[in-house]
């Protein structure tokens, strides 16, 4: 017998309700379920104009949300006047009270459901980088990066600022390298969690990228150096100093190169666009979209993914 969770993800997948607004009237209809109880009546959940789904709204959908302890704002029209709305009700409506007549309908689960598809919904959303000419590049970098770390502490345990951190150091090294000099790989066999020498072995130059250099980092930046190599750290401005002082006490400072990944990527930028304002978005662009590329190669999570807005 097909469970409740696989008619749920049946219906999802075949009705496609995947968009903030066919999310948030599904979410609402689902609490409309809880308080009415079931069979419901769609004809009675229809504004006196027939256009819209009565009573839904964005206060009402994050009332729901909120509920289970989510604040961000799904939609901010909260799907009222997504079309497709009333339909989407309608035969919602239809499968919840099909569920209801085969005794399967348990609508505390049935919400619960879609309040994680709503979660996944905002954990899958790319990052944008927001290319503003009034900005620095430095600035623009870092308002990514940004973005990365928020999303990092709204999902503790999924580390995005250092995936976004070592994919952006890659695309950076395969438009200045030839094709096929840099290697990149997924995020969780990064250096920093593996025997790997480092993240980026070019010549006898090897690339550490992390936003929190510790022990590990700079006993392996020892071993660069005892096998005749060159280690560099890329890593975030606030854990520059960190990063210096831990090198100092190691006795490596001075051998070891420390760069800002801000400037890093910034000073290239510059570099390929040959300084020229024209040129500089259509760069940005470039790197954005072979970041993209790893990350549909290296990467499971879609979300780790940038637009250019």
């Amino acid at each position: 017998m097909t469970s409740l969770i696989e008619h749920l993800e049946s219906y999802q997948k075949e009705n496609r309700i995947n968009t903030k607004g066919n999310l948030a009237a599904i979410l609402f209809v689902s609490r409309l379920a809880k308080i009415r109880k079931l069979p419901l009546d769609s004809s009675v959940l229809v504004t006196n104009s027939q256009g819209q789904v009565l009573g839904l709204g964005k206060s009402a959908v994050q009332a729901i949300l909120k509920d289970y302890g989510e604040i961000r704002v799904l939609a901010e029209e909260g799907g009222r006047t997504s079309r497709g709305s009333l339909g989407n009700m309608q035969q919602y409506v239809a499968f919840l009270n099909r569920l209801h007549a085969n005794d399967i309908a348990d609508v505390e689960i049935i919400e619960a459901w879609w309040v994680d598809r709503i979660k996944a919904f905002f954990i899958a959303k790319p990052f944008v980088l927001k290319y503003d000419t009034s900005k620095s590049m430095r600035a623009i970098v870092r308002d990514l990066l940004l973005q990365a770390f928020k999303r990092q502490k709204e999902n503790p345990g999924t580390m995005y600022a250092g995936a976004v951190l070592q994919h952006l150091v890659g695309a950076k090294l395969s438009l200045v390298l030839p094709s096929g000099v840099v290697k990149s790989h997924g995020f969780s066999v990064s250096d920093a969690t593996s025997s790997r020498s480092g993240d980026f072995n070019i010549d006898e130059v090897i690339i550490h990228v992390t936003t929190a250099p510790g022990e590990a980092l700079m006993r392996k930046c020892e071993s660069n150096l005892d096998a005749g190599a060159r280690p560099i750290i890329v890593t975030i401005y606030d854990s520059m100093p960190a990063a210096e002082s831990l090198a100092g006490i190691r006795g490596i400072a001075g051998r070891v190169d420390i760069l800002e990944i801000e400037q890093f990527i910034a000073t290239n930028v510059y570099e390929l666009s040959q300084f020229k304002t024209s040129e500089r978005k259509l760069t940005v662009e470039r790197l954005i979209e072979r970041y993209n590329e790893i990350v549909e190669a290296c990467e499971t999570d879609p979300s780790l993914k940038v637009l250019v807005g």
